[in-house]
C-alpha cells in the first residue's frame, strides 16, 4: 500500500472516518514509521479519536485531539500543536476531519500548507447505508461541500458501506454500482474497500468477481 506524509479523511457523518483514521494511523506504526493523528472534529463531541487513545499510545502513535474532547467542556476549538502536523516533515500524518462541511472549516487553516508540500492523500469516505449518502448523487453533494470548505480537493474514495454489527460481504457488494456511480460522478478512483476483520476474510476471494484492484483494509468488528 503507497503512504503518503499527509493522510486526511472526510465524509458525512456515521461514514466510518474516525475508525478508519485511527485504524491507517496503526497501520502506518505496524510498519515502523513515526505517527501522529490529529481529531480536526470540533463538530462532534460524540464520536471521537481519543476514545482510542489508549491502544494508540500503546502503538507508538502520538495523538493531537481538543483539549477538553470527551468532557461536559467540549469547546470547538483545536489545539495550537495541529499545525505541527503539517510543519514536522519528518512525521507520517493522519488527519480525521469533522463531518461534512462545517466541520471541514477547520482544515482550512492548514490548506496552504499541505498543497505547498504536495505529499497528501485525501480520502472521502463513503457509507452508503446512512440516510444522507445513499445514493452516489448525495454522496457527490456531501463531497462537493467539503471540498468548498476546506479549498481542497479529495483524491480518492474509501468505501466503508456497513451496518454496524451487522454488516455482511452483501452489504459491501450490494452496494458497488453505487460506488461505481460516485468514482465516474466524481473521476475518483477507489483507494480501498473497509469492512469488519470476519467480512474482509471472507471478501478476500471474491475480489477477481468483483474486479476490483484495490486491497481490503480490515477494521475492527466493532467498526461504525
Amino acid at each position: 500500500m503507497e503512504h503518503k506524509r499527509l493522510t486526511l479523511f472526510a465524509g458525512h457523518y456515521g461514514s466510518g472516518k474516525t475508525n478508519i483514521a485511527v485504524n491507517y494511523a496503526l497501520l502506518l506504526a505496524r510498519e515502523g514509521k513515526k505517527v501522529c493523528i490529529a481529531d480536526l472534529d470540533i463538530v462532534n463531541p460524540y464520536f471521537r479519536t481519543k476514545d482510542s487513545a489508549q491502544v494508540l499510545e500503546q502503538a507508538g502513535v502520538e495523538l493531537i485531539s481538543p483539549q477538553f474532547a470527551n468532557t461536559n467542556v467540549d469547546l470547538p476549538a483545536l489545539p495550537a500543536e495541529s499545525y505541527r502536523l503539517v510543519q514536522d516533515q519528518s512525521t507520517w500524518g493522519v488527519m480525521d476531519i469533522g463531518g461534512d462541511d462545517r466541520g471541514a472549516y477547520a482544515l482550512g487553516r492548514f490548506t496552504p500548507f499541505i498543497l505547498e508540500e504536495n505529499n497528501y492523500r485525501m480520502a472521502f469516505v463513503v457509507n452508503f447505508c446512512r440516510p444522507l449518502t445513499t445514493t452516489a448523487e448525495d454522496a457527490m453533494e456531501v463531497m462537493r461541500e467539503i471540498e468548498a470548505a476546506c479549498g481542497m480537493k479529495f483524491t480518492c474514495i474509501v468505501h466503508n458501506t456497513n451496518l454496524g454489527t451487522e454488516t455482511t460481504a452483501q452489504t459491501l457488494t450490494g452496494a458497488q454500482s453505487k460506488l461505481d456511480r460516485l468514482c465516474s460522478l466524481s473521476g475518483l478512483p477507489v483507494w480501498m474497500h473497509t469492512a469488519p476483520a470476519a467480512v474482509a476474510r471472507e471478501l478476500e476471494g471474491e475480489v477477481m468477481a468483483m474486479q476490483l484492484q484495490e486491497k481490503y483494509f480490515s477494521l475492527p468488528d466493532q467498526s461504525i
